[in-house]
């Protein structure tokens, strides 16, 4: 395995508020921000730790703007937010929910190179001007048009899932499978609240536990998943810097307030082809283990974890395919608050997909900006774990495009 030719860092992360349903400014029949708005504070918050802001290059990641905003050329857009990228290269990139992950590949690949020393890397997703059931068709495009796209479900997604979770509860049992996803569920949403840029930062539910235990209804929604299962419909926008040694000199960076890339990984699906085994997220396990072996590190040496958990059985897919778990196990790895602030494997105490929001195109990045901020100490909901590592799994479509990076503490 190759390992990076040069030390390559993440720093000056900026998440905005992750804005949707759930949250008490949230009106549906209110005006909303706009994703210039968006954009334009995420790059602010960037730009604010960076005493002198030099950026060789721009990278923007959005999945859907093209039908969310009827907006195209997305590029264009990083000169508004940041001035400095006036007359720099600039790309978007897209790969479904994954395109964040994509984005920071994009940037890491640049320094590699010696093509850029400093890369303003931008993630957002707009989604809340359209009605649920139309943002599920929109994000269904992450599948394949010709194929299951055609006779899939109306919730297209949330069904793809849930045909997951269905055989994983006959073949682990269905009880276990419930109770572990209720716990999932339970756990995003107490992390959530001690972050008061998630989405369900102001949930005042009690028995999270039990509304998590709610059983699915075919009928109204999709067999083997019920609405606490899924992320919500998000808006907001993440973004970070990306640079070499070289590049924080310029920039005036201090190495103590970034994390340094340890390995880095991608592992591509056929979209065409159907899971060969629905409980298992082949990609995501071959690009975790392919960034853990370039980082020279095992599983045990991972102190915080940011998995992307679309759906509470994508989380509990995750933690076996990745091999943290057991297969079967993963209920059980939950259950016993193994990846609970506390546990053995603290994962998502940014809330994860479900807690703090899903506005496609800028998770990746946000989860980036989040394993800087635990590593670093400045994270919200800070966990005490004392290893030098965090991991970060991207996963674009039915566990089709997936990006896996390892940073570690420089201090």
């Amino acid at each position: 395995m190759r390992k990076p030719r040069k030390k390559v860092y993440f720093g000056a992360g900026y998440n905005t508020v992750y804005f949707g349903s759930g949250r008490k400014e949230f009106h549906p029949k209110h005006p909303m921000p706009t994703f210039e708005t968006y954009l334009r504070e995420a790059a602010q918050g960037t730009l604010a730790q960076i005493p002198h802001p030099e950026f060789d290059e721009g990278v923007i990641a959005n999945f859907m703007a093209g039908r969310f905003l009827k907006q195209g050329n997305l590029p264009g857009f990083l000169p508004m937010a940041v001035p400095g990228l006036k007359g720099k290269p600039c790309v978007r990139v897209e790969g479904a929910c994954g395109s964040g992950g994509l984005g920071l590949a994009a940037a890491v690949k640049s320094i590699l190179a010696d093509m850029a020393d400093s890369v303003f890397v931008a993630g957002f997703e707009v989604q809340n001007t359209l009605k649920a059931v139309y943002v599920a068709d929109v994000l269904a495009g992450a599948g394949y048009f010709n194929g299951d796209r055609k006779n899939g479900h109306a919730y297209f997604f949330p069904g793809a899932f849930s045909d997951r979770a269905g055989a994983y509860g006959e073949r682990y049992g269905k009880d276990v499978m419930r109770q572990g996803m209720a716990k999932w569920y339970e756990q995003s949403i107490l992390n959530a609240r001690k972050n008061p840029k998630a989405q369900e930062y102001h949930n005042t539910v009690r028995d999270l536990y039990q509304l998590g235990m709610t059983p699915p209804d075919g009928r109204k929604f999709v067999p083997h998943l019920n609405l606490y299962d899924c992320s919500k419909v998000s808006d907001g926008a993440s973004s970070l810097v990306v640079a070499s040694e070289e590049g924080l000199r310029r920039m005036g960076l201090d190495k103590s307030r970034m994390v340094e890339l340890a390995g880095f990984q991608g592992s591509e699906g056929d979209i065409t082809e159907k899971p060969a085994d629905p409980t298992v997220l082949e990609n995501t396990g071959r690009a975790a283990n392919g960034a853990l072996e370039m980082a020279g590190i095992g599983k045990k040496d991972v102190g915080v974890l940011e998995l992307h958990d679309c759906f509470s059985i994508t989380g509990l897919l995750a933690l076996e395919s990745i091999g943290f778990a057991k297969a079967g196990g993963g209920p059980g790895f939950v259950l016993e608050g193994r990846v609970g602030a506390e546990g053995e494997l603290p994962t998502n105490p940014s809330g994860g997909l479900g807690g703090f929001g899903h506005p496609v195109g800028g998770t990746g990045v946000r989860q980036m900006v989040d394993l800087l901020e635990q590593l670093t100490g400045k994270a919200p909901n800070q966990v005490k774990s004392a290893k030098d590592h965090g991991m970060m799994v991207s996963m674009g479509g039915n566990d089709k495009t997936v990006t896996a990076l390892v940073v570690k503490r420089t201090a």
